[in-house]
């Protein structure tokens, strides 16, 4: 029995893929629980439409983020902290603050989509993060914790 799956079963095959199954798991598991559809003509031109068209939505989407990466190569972000007389930082930096540095300069980046190694800055100095702007475009962007 041919079915297409409607979400990644692992161990089976991924989101949108054609596979074959035996006739009682397809049957008695896969169809009732909404993890598959059968795998008719009609319904394997309606996939196939539907990655065409979301193949289009993905490449628009990724250009537009190779663009907002260029642009954004030369951005320098000064992050202002609460300092103790020995450079420890009363709290913490974070991705937070870092996507309000980002708004202020023009730039609105989620902060889910911004990692700093270690989840949290303690001390000032110069430090990196990673901003993750699609599935396959994510670049450095070097950042500096100052006294207020």
């Amino acid at each position: 029995m041919e079915i297409i799956l409607k979400q990644d079963i692992p161990s089976l095959g991924y989101k949108n893929e054609v596979v074959k199954v035996r006739d009682g798991y397809g049957r008695n598991y896969l169809i009732p629980q909404g993890l598959a559809i059968l795998a008719t003509e009609s319904a394997k031109k309606v996939m196939a439409e539907n990655l065409k068209q979301r193949g289009h939505k993905e490449a628009k989407i990724k250009q537009e983020a190779l663009g907002l990466k260029e642009n954004m190569k030369d951005v320098k972000i000064t992050i202002g902290a609460k300092t103790s007389t020995t450079g420890k930082i009363f709290g913490s930096v974070n991705n937070i603050q870092i996507s309000e540095a980002l708004q202020k300069a023009g730039y609105q980046i989620e902060r889910k989509n911004i990692l700093v190694k270690g989840d949290s800055i303690k001390e000032i100095g110069s430090y990196v993060a990673k901003i993750k702007l699609h599935k396959e475009v994510e670049f450095d962007l070097p950042f500096e914790v100052v006294s207020e």
